[in-house]
C-alpha cells in the first residue's frame, strides 16, 4: 500500500536541518547581506563570484558535513547515509518551501546531487584514488563540477567531441565543455571524453568518464556563463589541450561512462523537482497572503473569482506535481529497475508547474510581483532557467514517447 506520508525519521531530519539553517547559516546570511545580496559585490568583473562569497560557502558546506546532512545522501561505500529518493525529494522540498533565494543554503547546505558531494559517479573510482581524495570531498573542502556538455552537444552527449587517445599509461585529452556548473570554482572535474569512435557512432558506449585535478596542466576554464539576470554565474566553459591524465584516472569502466553520466543525472532530476515543488508552495503562499490583505474596488482582491481561479489553479498543479514526484520517488526505492519513463515526467511536469504557478503569483500581486523586494521575479527567472538543464522539457517528452511506443504503458 502506498503512504506518502513522511516517516519518522524523514520528519526528525528535516526539523533538524531547518534548526542547522536558522542557527548556522541565516545568521551568517545576514552578517553578509550586502556582499550576498547585491550583484555588484557578488560577483568579480569576470563573472566569478567574490572570493570572501566562496570563503562562506566553503565554511557552509564544511559546517553541514559536520553537522551530518551534506552526505546524508551519499553512497555508504563513499561514506555517505545512502538516504533513499523519498526522503531526498522532502527534503529538497523542505528547503525551497522555508529557504527560497538564499545564497548560501542552495546546493550548499545539501549539494547538487551529481555534481558536488558524494555523487553517486565516485563510486566507480578505483580505491587508491578514495582514499586519497574522497575524504576532502565529504568534508565539503574540495568541490566537483561534471564535464560532459559541449558547445555541440547538449541534450544529444552521444554528440561529444571531447576525444582522449593512449599514450602509454597516460590518456591524452583535447577538446571544449561548456555549461559545465561549478567548472569556476572546482577542485576536481568528473570529465568525459571518446575513448572509442566506433562505438560512440553506433550509440554503444566508446565514452569514459576520467577524474581530473582542474589544476592539472591542460585544464583551463576560459570564462564565466552569465545567466539570466545575472551579471555573473555558476557555470563556465572549460578548454582542454593535451591533458594528461592516468588510466588509474579512468572512473569505472573504459568506453562505460555514459551509465555513470546517467546515474548521476537521474537523481539529481528528482532533487530538482522536489526543489520547484517547495518553491511553488512558497509562492503560492505569498499570494494567498496577499491576497487577503489587498484590497481593490472596495474589497479584498481575494474575493474576486479571477484571483480565486489563479489561486486554485496553483493549489493542483503543486499537488498534482507533488504526488507525481514521490510516486516515481517511491517507484525508484520499491523496485530494481530504473523508472525512465516517470523520471521524464517528473522532471518536465515540476519545472514547468513552478514556472505556472509563479506567473500567476506574480499577477496576482501586479506591479509588485514585479519588484525585487518580494523574490518573486528570482523564482521566475529560476523557474524558466530550470526547464533547460538535466534533460530539456522537449528531450524528456521524446523519451517518455519513446518508452510508450515500446509498450510501457504502465502508470502504477
Amino acid at each position: 500500500m502506498l503512504n506518502f506520508n513522511p516517516s519518522e525519521e524523514t520528519v526528525e531530519i528535516i526539523n533538524g536541518l531547518k534548526r542547522f539553517i536558522d542557527k548556522v547559516v541565516i545568521p551568517l546570511e545576514d552578517e553578509n547581506s550586502e556582499l550576498l545580496y547585491n550583484e555588484r559585490n557578488y560577483y568579480l568583473e569576470n563573472g566569478k563570484r567574490h572570493p570572501k562569497v566562496e570563503e562562506l560557502r566553503k565554511k557552509v558546506r564544511m559546517e553541514s558535513a559536520k553537522a551530518g546532512f551534506y552526505n546524508m545522501f551519499g553512497a555508504q561505500e563513499l561514506g555517505g547515509e545512502e538516504l533513499g529518493p523519498v526522503t531526498s525529494l522532502l527534503v529538497q522540498e523542505a528547503i525551497g518551501k522555508n529557504y527560497p533565494n538564499r545564497k548560501l543554503i542552495e546546493t550548499v547546505v545539501i549539494p547538487s546531487p551529481f555534481t558536488n558531494g558524494l555523487t553517486p559517479v565516485l563510486n566507480g573510482l578505483k580505491q587508491e584514488l578514495k582514499d586519497q581524495y574522497l575524504e576532502g570531498i565529504r568534508t565539503g573542502e574540495k568541490t566537483l563540477c561534471f564535464g560532459l556538455t559541449e558547445p555541440d552537444a547538449g541534450s544529444d552527449v552521444w554528440g561529444i567531441k571531447t576525444k582522449a587517445v593512449k599514450d602509454g599509461n597516460e590518456w591524452v585529452i583535447n577538446g571544449t565543455k561548456q555549461w559545465i556548473t561549478n567548472s569556476p570554482y572546482a577542485d576536481y572535474c568528473m570529465l568525459f571524453a571518446v575513448t572509442n569512435p566506433d562505438m560512440q557512432a553506433s550509440r554503444k558506449g566508446g565514452i569514459t568518464c576520467f577524474f581530473v585535478d582542474t589544476k592539472s596542466e591542460g585544464f583551463d576554464v576560459d570564462s564565466v556563463v552569465p545567466v539570466m539576470g545575472e551579471i555573473g554565474g555558476d557555470a563556465g566553459i572549460i578548454s582542454i589541450e593535451n591533458l594528461r591524465v592516468p588510466e588509474e584516472n579512468i572512473i569505472g569502466e573504459l568506453d562505460n561512462g555514459f551509465s555513470r553520466a546517467m546515474n548521476g543525472i537521474n537523481n539529481g532530476r528528482l532533487g530538482m523537482s522536489g526543489k520547484c515543488i517547495g518553491y511553488a508552495q512558497w509562492a503560492l503562499k505569498q499570494a494567498v497572503d496577499y491576497a487577503n490583505i489587498r484590497q481593490t474596488f472596495g474589497k479584498k482582491i481575494g474575493e474576486h473569482q479571477t484571483i480565486q481561479n489563479m489561486l486554485a489553479d496553483c493549489a493542483m498543479d503543486i499537488y498534482a506535481a507533488r504526488n507525481m514526484a514521490l510516486h516515481c520517488a517511491w517507484k525508484i526505492e520499491n523496485s530494481k529497475k530504473q523508472p525512465t519513463k516517470e523520471i521524464s515526467m517528473v522532471k518536465a511536469y515540476c519545472t514547468e508547474m513552478m514556472g505556472r504557478v509563479y506567473d500567476k503569483v506574480i499577477q496576482i500581486h501586479g506591479g509588485m510581483g514585479l519588484s525585487n523586494e518580494l523574490k518573486l521575479e528570482a523564482g521566475y527567472r529560476l523557474a524558466r532557467t530550470l526547464r533547460i538543464p538535466d534533460g530539456t522539457s522537449e528531450i524528456h517528452r521524446r523519451t517518455i514517447a519513446r518508452r510508450l511506443l515500446k509498450g510501457d504503458l504502465s502508470f502504477n
